[in-house]
């Protein structure tokens, strides 16, 4: 009996040293879980529910100075500038294959017409040697009206050799306006320069109804990799418009090396001529909602405000000369996409507490 019952002690004990460890452990466990839930409600409870303002239909967006920096929001203070106009227009690369054609063709003909130049004068001289030998009754008379044959025959080719530049110059500026058809004419540098595809022709043209003030001088097309512009030179006014576009058009060059090739097309910003007030925002600045463009504007040291921006005067694809902010506001340069999503979620809680 004795034996039986210093074995239950022992099973006792040994049970409740195991629940001990049990408790313990579990204890143990939660104590990381709590904390961590802890600092989550932290981190949560900064977040304040937009309150909308008396003088603005826009919610405000609080973060304290920790979660901003948490986020790496960046703010700057953008005075308003002169900036040139620029109207978006469209470009497209074209194919000068017709313009080799042409230059190869005027340089052949004036070959010939130099030959044939040439030839002429070889013959005037021996008509007028055999003319001399003829009245001096050294030579019979028919040799002096061959001679006159050959002549005359000379200068019939040399008469179609010259129209034949002629038309081929008239040609050439028909085709391609006075300036690039000049160039293809005197074989200029900047026409041998698109033909050895040192450079691309480019033609761009401007919505309908869009008129610029002089000349462009250089505009902006957008590369391909839409990670740059490319600068473009301008050339002249363009012979013809693009039938799908139907505005004015205009011949600019682009570097061969600059990644546009022929039968590309691509966005041209092209100054007008004018210039007005604004402030330059670039596009790590915008969010796009609802089918607008906008921008956080900070209204306090904790809090922002989104204010709808007008795209309508592009410096890019994607940066904006915007005329309704006032001067020196304070914008949220990096981190707009983050004060969005924070206003998007409140709103989705306040709705769920309807």
């Amino acid at each position: 009996m004795a034996l039986k019952e210093t074995f239950r002690r022992g099973v006792a004990n040994a049970t409740y040293v195991l629940v001990l460890v049990a408790s313990t452990s579990a204890v143990t466990d939660c104590v990381p879980r709590a904390a961590a839930q802890t600092q989550l409600d932290k981190s949560n409870s900064g977040h304040i529910e937009p309150s909308r303002t008396a003088n603005s239909d826009q919610p405000v967006v609080k973060l304290t100075p920790s979660q901003q920096a948490q986020v790496g929001l960046e703010t700057a203070a953008l005075e308003a500038a002169p900036h040139p106009e620029q109207f978006r227009a469209y470009g497209a690369v074209l194919d000068i294959s017709r313009i080799t054609e042409l230059a190869n063709s005027y340089a052949n003909a004036q070959a010939q017409f130099q030959t044939a130049q040439a030839k002429l004068e070889v013959a005037k001289s021996a008509y007028d040697r055999t003319k001399n030998l003829v009245d001096s009754a050294a030579l019979p008379k028919k040799e002096a009206e061959t001679a006159e044959g050959t002549l005359r025959v000379d200068k019939a080719a040399l008469a179609a050799a010259e129209s034949q530049l002629r038309t081929l110059a008239a040609t050439a500026q028909q085709e391609w306006g006075p300036v690039i058809g000049r160039g293809i004419v005197e074989r200029s540098p900047a026409v041998v320069r698109l033909i050895e595809r040192d450079q691309f022709l480019v033609q761009v043209t401007l919505p309908p109804g869009t008129t610029v003030t002089g000349t462009p001088g250089t505009a902006l097309a957008q590369a391909p990799t839409r990670n740059a512009n490319i600068d473009l030179q301008y050339i002249s006014p363009a012979t013809r418009t693009d039938p799908r576009i139907q505005g004015l058009s205009y011949f600019f060059s682009v570097p061969g090396d600059s990644g546009l090739l022929p039968g590309m097309n691509t966005t041209v910003y092209v100054p007008s001529g004018n210039t007005y007030e604004g402030v330059f925002i670039e596009d790590t600045a915008i969010v796009r909602w609802q089918g607008r463009a906008w921008v956080y504007l900070r209204v306090s040291p904790d809090s922002f405000r989104r204010h709808p921006i007008s795209t309508d005067q592009p410096v890019s694809d994607d940066d904006y000369v915007v005329r309704d902010i006032p001067s020196g506001s304070e914008i949220v340069m990096r981190g707009a996409q983050v004060l969005l999503s924070e206003e998007a979620k409140s709103e989705l809680r306040g709705g769920d507490d309807d």
